[in-house]
């Protein structure tokens, strides 16, 4: 096999996984139906446990008013420190993370939960900054 045919095969299989995982994390984002826009989420924000999933240092450099800080690389751990009762909506730069975060707390049995459907990056309303990235 040439070099040329080796790369092309390396790539494609790159794009399949990637591809594959996005459209796998679409889907299951669509049937849990918890994709929220702004004004939604700025609406109903305040009867819920807001989580920011970032890490400390994005989240000290600007968060959504109200929100606490649980990274998503600390969730199984700090998720005990969630009320199954209460709304759980999430954040980060994005949306596949929280969509992430969702699947696994709704696998642990919290039944409302919601994310910003595009993220921080496209968040309008309003934050809190404590220190400069």
């Amino acid at each position: 096999m040439s070099f040329l045919n080796s790369l092309i095969l390396v790539i494609a299989i790159f794009l399949i996984y990637y591809g594959g995982s996005w459209l796998y994390y679409r889907l299951r984002a669509k049937q849990l139906g918890g994709a929220l826009s702004n004004s939604q989420f700025e609406e109903t924000m305040r009867k819920a446990q807001l989580i920011d999933l970032r890490e400390k240092k994005y989240f000290d450099a600007g968060h959504i008013l109200g929100a606490r800080n649980l990274p998503y690389t600390q969730l199984k751990m700090l998720a005990t420190e969630l009320r199954k009762d209460l709304p759980v909506y999430l954040y980060e730069q994005g949306s596949t993370l929280s969509i992430r975060a969702a699947l696994k707390l709704k696998k642990w049995g919290f039944n409302d939960v919601k994310w910003l459907e595009k993220g921080f990056n496209e968040w309008e309303g309003k934050t809190k900054k404590t220190t400069k990235l």
